[in-house]
Parts: C-alpha cells; sequence; structure tokens
C-alpha cells in the first residue's frame, strides 16, 4: 500500500514538510525560514515534519524564532512578530526533534514521465504538478519538432530551475521522497539513457539537488509514447513520454517503443504530461483499475 492509500499522521497533520540534510540536527535553510515564517506563519510549538528526501522522516517541534535585527525600543514579542512579516523578514526558525526517524516504504513500480519543452512557463507548471502527482522522474524532452532551442547554459540554468520547482512542489504534496528531475534528453537517446538509469539507479546528489535519492533500482518496466488513438496506460509501461505540439516526427514513432493513448482529444504538452502521471498514479495507488490486456487494453473502469 503507498503514500496516496494511506498517508502517516505526523505528515497528512503537521503544519509543513521541509527537506534537511541532517535528521539528526536540522538545520533550516534561509530560504524555507522564509517560507515557513511569513506565508505559513508557524510559531512555537507547531510540529514540522523534516525529511531527507530519501524516504527517511521525522517529527519536530518549532522551539523558537530569531527575527533577525533587534528593535530600539522594547515591544511585545507579537508586535515584533507582525513588523517582520510586514517587511517581509524571514524568522531563522529552531527545529527540535520530536519523534525517532522513519522510514516509509517507496511506492512501486517507479513513475517516470518525459515531455517534450514548450514555451513561456508551461515546463514550470508540468514539473510541479508531475512533483505533486508523485511521478519519481521527471524528463524533459527535446524532440524533432520541439519548438524551444536551449543554448547549453539555458538548459542548465533551466534544468536547475527546474529541481528548485520540483524540491518547492514536492513539500507542499508531504512527499518524502524528492522526484528525480534529469537533464535535457534527446527523444532518440531516451530508451537507452532510461533504461540504463531504471537497472542501475540515478542520482547520488544530496538533499539540496533534487535529482539527488534516484529512483535506485526502483521500477524500470516499458518505455511508451503518448499518442492520439493509442490504448489507454498500464503500469506495464510506467513511462510515458509525451511529444511536442506537432507530434512525434515519423521516424521517431518508428522507433519500435510502443504507444498510449490519453484520451479522445488532442492535448497541449503539459496537459498530456499531467494526464500520463494522474493515470499513473492512480493505477499504482490503486484508485484506477485497468482491466485486462485479454479484455480489452483500451478500457479502464474505476475501483
Amino acid at each position: 500500500m503507498n503514500d496516496y492509500i494511506s498517508i502517516p499522521p505526523l505528515l497528512r497533520d503537521a503544519s509543513a514538510l521541509i527537506y534537511v540534510d541532517d535528521l539528526e540536527t536540522p538545520e533550516v535553510r534561509a530560504e524555507d525560514s522564509r517560507h515557513l515564517w511569513t506565508v505559513l506563519r508557524l510559531r512555537p510549538g507547531e510540529t514540522v515534519v523534516v525529511s531527507d528526501g530519501q524516504g527517511r522522516f521525522r517529527g519536530c517541534t518549532v522551539a523558537a524564532t530569531s527575527i533577525g535585527k533587534a528593535p530600539e525600543k522594547p515591544v511585545a514579542p507579537a508586535q515584533t512578530a507582525q513588523r517582520a512579516r510586514r517587511r517581509g523578514q524571514g524568522g531563522a526558525l529552531v527545529l527540535l526533534p520530536a519523534t525517532e526517524v522513519m522510514e516509509g516504504r517507496r511506492a512501486v513500480p517507479a513513475l517516470t514521465v518525459g515531455f517534450s519543452l514548450a514555451k513561456g512557463d508551461r515546463n514550470d507548471w508540468a514539473v510541479a504538478k508531475l512533483s505533486e502527482l508523485g511521478v519519481d522522474r521527471i524528463v524533459p524532452l527535446m524532440c524533432e519538432r520541439t519548438a524551444v532551442r536551449l543554448s547549453p547554459e539555458q538548459a542548465l540554468h533551466q534544468h536547475e530551475r527546474l529541481r528548485r520547482i520540483a524540491r518547492e512542489a514536492s513539500m507542499q504534496a508531504r512527499r518524502i521522497w524528492l522526484p528525480e528531475v534529469l537533464d535535457v534528453v534527446a527523444l532518440a537517446h531516451a530508451p537507452s539513457r532510461l533504461g540504463s538509469d531504471a537497472r542501475a539507479g540515478v542520482g547520488g546528489g544530496g538533499v539540496g539537488e533534487v535529482g539527488g535519492g534516484g529512483i535506485g533500482g526502483v521500477g524500470g518496466g516499458g518505455i511508451a509514447l503518448a499518442e492520439p488513438g493509442g490504448p489507454g496506460l498500464s503500469l506495464a509501461t510506467p513511462t510515458v513520454l509525451v511529444g511536442p505540439e506537432g507530434g512525434f516526427a515519423p521516424g521517431e514513432l518508428a522507433m519500435g517503443l510502443p504507444v498510449v493513448g490519453l484520451g479522445a482529444t488532442v492535448l497541449r504538452i503539459e496537459t498530456a504530461a499531467i494526464a500520463a502521471g494522474t493515470i499513473l498514479s492512480a493505477l499504482r495507488s490503486g484508485l484506477l483499475s485497468a482491466t485486462s490486456a485479454v479484455d480489452d487494453p483500451r478500457r479502464c473502469r474505476p475501483r
């Protein structure tokens, strides 16, 4: 049973979840502290879950907040807090471990969704939503008809940005396993790249790197291309790749990968990616049950 069906009470009831490098002596990063202080407005006594992003987590109690520069004249703590929030100052949170370190089981199979790079902020939106849905690996793709072309410097900036977005969305979703965001992968190289990663495990960075943690040998399975008219999704192909607005080129469709359908309409890149992530997540969690391929691979029914 995975986290979508049975969420530990600690994760459900805590005021927030953040990622830290050391669960024994958790230290809150400045950017996370600002968010918890100015947006969520945490106060001493509230519970925060800290996680290493690799399945381990524990509950902590907010012991104190340090607002920073002391006021010139003595004021009540409540007034000081209000002033800090109005000025957008982040309080440095002090966390005291309140539970033992726990470890959650990873849902299987590991889910991967790749999508052709899109213009504007649509890549950001897709990565955020896929992270919230519980997708394990997110792959920006460069296809023959991809409209966006990035220089090496732009690609590096894009990668860092998408990893940061995935991290922030995963904290909001209370994920104890960080998703991996790969750098841009050419579709022609995707089968060998993703197949190798699935067998050997990927990642290796710390919590600060959303790419860290990897999928560590969890899953594998088949890779499919999302194509209108294809049969319905199943966990036989837990990796789904979404093409550009103009669709996959004939040569790409001739690569020999199976195709799967995402509905009766032609979807935009980010919509198709999120549809694939939603269906795969629902199948894996047991919220949706696919009929057997013998009956009709195009049909699925709610459980």
